[in-house]
């Protein structure tokens, strides 16, 4: 992990129900620039956790939360304006085009309107920019997203499922942006597909009965280690 720490969580707790934790004692550390991948069983709390942290879920508890060294609340501005998300599913927006959409996440984030030409290109989305968000196909609706999310360039980047709907050419491309990513800030993204995993992160964290129980760096970052873990959590 970098030296410095961009966002720190301590002792994170969410449920839907109560006395039902999805998440339980989950703490995190995330430093500059790095690419972080999150892998655990389906239900292991991945996507509950990328909602949490957009501010989404209402139900959680915390011991401690620091961006950038300094108390911060999910759902305050600064943060929110600091962070991207792109979701496995998501339906907002609807009636825009991703030209439209572009252009609010722009304004909305206080940035200028990013030149998305080579991202468009890369994805193979020329022929959609100016198709309302709702007739996209599931994949053509993830590069979106995708493109809106690599144009924008946050501090801190957040993939739910990425890899999912996309074509073979468009994983490709997507794998260069993520592994390329930490020159403009920290990336964290959940994923089941092992491939996406150990070809992009720094590290990896493993998420089992609520909370982080291992991590993998360097070398250790191999699919059959990363496989037994996920096995050995099946079987409890």
């Amino acid at each position: 992990m970098s030296s410095t720490t961009l966002l720190s969580l301590n002792k994170l707790s969410v449920w839907y129900t109560a006395n039902h934790p999805v998440l339980s004692d989950f703490s995190l550390d995330l430093g500059t620039n790095e690419v972080v991948g999150l892998i655990g069983l389906n239900g292991a709390g991945k996507t509950t956790f990328i909602k949490t942290v957009a501010g989404l879920l209402p139900n959680y508890r915390l011991d401690r939360a620091t961006w950038n060294g300094q108390p911060f609340l999910f759902r305050d501005k600064a943060f929110k304006r600091s962070r991207y998300i792109v979701f496995a599913e998501d339906r907002s927006f609807q009636y825009f085009t991703f030209r439209e959409y572009l252009t609010y996440v722009a304004a909305s984030y206080g940035v200028p309107l990013p030149d998305v030409t080579g991202l468009v290109k890369g994805f193979h989305f020329e022929d959609y920019t100016s198709v309302l968000l709702k007739e996209l196909s599931t994949g053509n609706l993830k590069k979106a997203y995708l493109i809106t999310a690599f144009a924008l360039r946050p501090r801190l980047l957040l993939l739910d499922e990425p890899v999912n709907g996309l074509d073979f050419q468009s994983t490709e491309f997507l794998y260069q942006l993520m592994g390329g990513y930490k020159q403009y800030g920290t990336l964290l993204f959940s994923s089941h597909i092992l491939e996406s995993i150990c070809l992009t992160s720094d590290r990896v964290l493993v998420l089992e009965h609520g909370r982080i129980s291992q991590t993998f760096t360097g070398a250790k970052i191999a699919a059959g280690n990363i496989r037994e873990v996920l096995a050995d959590d099946e079987h409890h």
